[in-house]
């Protein structure tokens, strides 16, 4: 999918950021010089396969693993037995109140809760040796009872997938402010629906994989993984498997995509652990696409109950919702957290004074339920726009104008909901009819006028939606029970030959975040960004960051840490230059040639003379001044920022065989100031395609005994480049005030508006049928029993 730009609406561009700068990553990636997990075999390296579950709930009565041990070129398996005497239970880092805290360990120790979970691990000298010795191992299965619904976990008399729990319900929170019984009393207007949002996960180009070395003298593990988090990474191999953290060192190679899959610490690596230690052998496990399907975590599916209670001006006046997550067999290293946000960004957008939601996570005999772009976010957009667009039918009023008069304003920022979010800057209204005009200035009415008078189905909606981003202030995190801190550290240093490197915590998948860094820093130092170095994925050598490359938070909180490290190394270059020239700092000023007296030509310092003077001959260096040029920060946000946007599609609908086609997409977001126009447009894309792929037909399906029956890249279908056609991207430009560089984040902003603003668009195709969509994806015979169940002809 290609990209068609509003300019009109692009910011004027300024030195280092706001301008467009070549990705640091992409001759590497292009070139085939970058390297992988699988590209990383040290000497001696023994490969690892995983025995998975052919059912999704049963007891594990016994297994013989003699064979497989006994056969030439394995050299260990793992079972429960072991795990359970090696290693504790994993973490669940996102501890909401409320919930309960079921035992996770990195494989099934007497009981299997979802098809696929692991019940041994094998290994051996190659990856075909090892699948061949899972072959050879027994288990002795017993059967249980499933529970392949959320309907089936809650029925009476259900079956218990934790015997010590009274329900199957893991956790559930209530949120709410001012009084909704009266609003809903006393309310002109009240309409309820009910939503379904399909299962699916990221499905990354790289699966999951991991290599682990470990030096037993010094006791210390090496893991190369392709992970998101890698300090997170870091701290759970040290509580799970029983080392310090100061012996345990992991490195981010290049990764092939993230997608929030990745961002899950999972067993597969601790069991790695495990055998790399009992080897004494480096081990190796790359997750094969089949595992991917049951191993990754899975994410969106949720159930949910919107109802809006409105005044005769069309005024909403109250919200309830009900938000169920349909979680799965174990838990995740988030837990119920999608279910979470996706309960608390319901509000979205709007001003609504009455509210209460309720948000309960249900375990079942699934895969677990874990993280995947945008989070609880797109159901919760999907839940607002779509009841708000059933208000405006209800009222018989334009949709677009019922979201004018409801709208939060720009006067009224900051502003609280009431339910943890507080809006932080922008126009909503103003971007809507930015929207409004792409979709004007493209010619969508005249196309509709001319396709319906030649007896077409095409249509048009719109969606608006709020993000909140730049996941990270500490304190916030750790009153809503999350035991992650979300600061950022960064390192700028400046050597003796005046090069600038950056060390940061975050992680590049892809997204370019290694560039927005080098930009940000280049920016406060005068510099062309190809001056700057930034180094990543190294806890030994890459200062610490909490919360991992996750939640929109890289530009907002992993580059305003990079940043206030190169104001700090700055001010270090200017105080040592000021020496030197006898001038006053503020007389001087930093460009890529060095350091010079403003008006003042002949005065001047290149970056080298000044590293020399740093490093090499402090005589050259005032009195006062230590040695090192350095800037070092640690920025923990005092609060949340918030991206926003809208989004128009226009599609065609085939009514006979229920076949829905985008013909067209205009969006209009505003992510604070933009760093890399590029970077920005390459977001919202890759996070649009995913978001229109989830809400046409990606979704994974399970049968009546919790088995998925589309496990493959055949029955799971991904978007193609043909699928859609190029967007019309414009933007708009508010600081947050909440981040001392005005960034707020962009990307999962893509995945959130198109959902709704398709279904609107499906419902204006198929108006005189009455059809109102409530559930995606938006399946061929989902559509069609509909339209049959309007009892308007088609034909």
């Amino acid at each position: 999918m290609s990209v068609r730009r509003d300019h009109a609406s692009i910011a004027p561009q300024r030195d280092s950021v706001g301008e467009t700068a070549a990705m640091v990553n992409l001759p590497a990636a292009l070139s085939g010089a970058a390297h992988y997990v699988n590209d990383i075999e040290p000497p001696g390296t023994l490969f690892v396969a995983m025995l998975r579950s052919p059912h999704a709930h049963a007891l594990v009565r016994g297994i013989d693993v003699a064979a497989a041990r006994a056969l030439p070129g394995v050299h260990a398996v793992l079972t429960g037995a072991e795990v359970l005497d090696r290693a504790g239970p994993h973490p669940v880092y996102w501890q909401l109140t409320g919930q309960r805290t079921p035992q996770t360990r990195a494989m099934a120790v007497d009981r299997v809760r979802y098809h696929g979970q692991v019940v041994a691990a094998v290994a051996a000298e190659s990856r075909a040796l090892a699948e061949d010795a899972l072959e050879l191992i027994a288990v002795d299965y017993e059967p249980l009872p499933v529970v392949a619904t959320v309907a089936e976990a809650l029925a009476p008399g259900a079956p218990l997938l934790v015997p010590e729990w009274p329900d199957n319900v893991f956790g559930e929170q209530v949120y709410g402010t001012g009084d909704t019984d009266r609003a809903f009393a006393d309310a002109a207007y009240v309409v309820e629906e009910e939503f379904d949002f399909g299962r699916s996960f990221g499905a990354p180009l790289e699966t999951r994989g991991c290599v682990v070395e470990y030096e037993p003298v010094a006791g210390r593990f090496e893991v190369w993984i392709n992970s998101q988090s890698p300090n997170r990474v870091r701290e759970v191999v040290s509580e799970v498997v029983g080392v310090p953290q100061a012996r345990v060192r992991v490195r981010i190679p290049a990764v092939g995509g993230g997608f929030g899959t990745k961002a899950n610490y999972y067993g597969e690596e601790i069991l790695a652990c495990l055998l790399a230690r009992s080897t004494g052998r480096p081990v190796k496990y790359v997750e094969d696409r089949d595992e991917s399907f049951v191993a990754s975590s899975h994410a969106r599916q949720q159930h949910l109950k919107v109802a809006l209670a409105a005044d005769a001006d069309g005024r909403i006046v109250g919200l309830r919702g009900d938000v169920v997550g349909t979680l799965g067999g174990e838990l995740s290293s988030v837990g119920m957290g999608p279910v979470w946000l996706a309960a608390v960004s319901l509000p979205g957008a709007y001003r609504i004074e009455n509210i209460r939601v309720r948000a309960r996570g249900v375990m079942t005999n699934r895969s677990p339920y874990g993280s995947y772009r945008g989070w609880g976010a797109p159901k919760a957009v999907f839940a607002i726009e779509r009841t708000v667009d059933r208000l405006a039918r209800t009222m018989g009023l334009d949709p677009q104008e019922l979201r004018r008069r409801n709208l939060v304003t720009p006067e009224e920022m900051p502003y609280a909901n009431g339910i943890l979010a507080r809006l932080d800057s922008g126009d909503y209204r103003e971007c809507l009819s930015r929207v409004e005009a792409l979709t004007v200035d493209a010619g969508w009415p005249d196309t509709i006028r001319e396709a319906r008078s030649a007896g077409r189905r095409v249509g048009m909606g719109y969606a608006c939606f709020v993000e909140s981003t730049g996941i990270g202030p500490s304190r916030v995190m750790t009153a809503i029970g999350v035991e992650q801190a979300g600061f950022d550290e960064a390192v700028a240093r400046m050597d003796a030959g005046g090069q600038v490197t950056v060390y940061t915590g975050q992680a590049e998948l892809g997204q370019g975040i290694l560039t927005t860094i080098a930009q940000t820093v280049a920016h406060e130092l005068g510099l062309p960004p190809e001056r700057v170095e930034v180094v990543s994925g190294d806890t030994d050598r890459c200062p610490y960051t909490g919360y991992g490359t996750a939640g929109s938070r890289g530009a907002a909180v992993g580059c305003e840490a990079a940043r206030l490290a190169g104001v700090e190394l700055r001010d270090q270059v200017l105080g040592l230059a000021a020496d030197r020239l006898e001038a006053d700092p503020a007389e001087l000023v930093m460009d890529e040639h060095g350091v010079g007296v403003r008006g003042v030509p002949g005065r001047r310092l290149t970056h080298a003379e000044i590293g020399r003077a740093a490093y090499r001959d402090l005589t050259l260096a005032g009195d006062g001044f230590s040695g090192t040029l350095q800037g070092r920060a640690v920025y923990d946000p005092t609060a949340m920022t918030y991206s926003y946007g809208a989004a128009a599609a226009l599609v065609e609908v085939d009514a006979e065989t229920g076949e829905v086609r985008l013909l067209d997409g205009a969006m209009v977001d505003d992510c604070g100031v933009v760093i890399n126009p590029d970077v920005v447009e390459g977001q919202l894309v890759g996070g649009s395609v995913q978001a229109l792929a989830g809400a046409l037909f990606e979704e994974l399906v399970y049968d009546a005994d919790a088995r998925l029956t589309n496990p493959d890249f055949h029955g799971y279908r991904l978007p193609r480049t043909t699928d859609f056609p190029p967007l019309r991207l414009g933007h708009m430009e508010t600081p947050s005030p909440a981040s001392g560089s005005g960034v707020k984040g962009v990307g999962e902003a893509g995945t959130l508006p198109w959902a709704p603003a398709l279904c609107a668009a499906v419902d204006d195709a198929l108006a005189d049928t009455g059809v109102f969509v409530t559930e995606v994806p938006l399946r061929p015979e989902r559509l069609l029993e509909a339209i049959d169940g309007s009892g308007v002809a088609t034909s």
